[in-house]
């Protein structure tokens, strides 16, 4: 669960962040309904909301500096 704070590179995650992650993408995508976006759209929205996560995570691991030579 990359977006509730769970690595995907090792490590323990927690429910309450599993759960608060499950939120953030049920209350976007209700946004996205509401706003009447086509799936092909809120395919490609909650796409780049986990990659985002996922490079936020590899940031904060310090994994970036060791995959950019830095």
């Amino acid at each position: 669960v990359v977006v509730g704070g769970t690595s995907l590179f090792g490590g323990k995650g927690k429910v309450l962040g599993t759960l608060i992650g499950a939120f953030i993408i049920a209350v976007i995508t209700n946004g996205m309904n509401l706003l009447l976006l086509g799936s092909e759209t809120q395919m490609i929205v909650l796409g780049l909301v986990i990659l985002i996560a996922i490079l936020i995570e590899r940031i904060r691991s310090g994994e970036w500096k060791n995959a950019v030579g830095g």
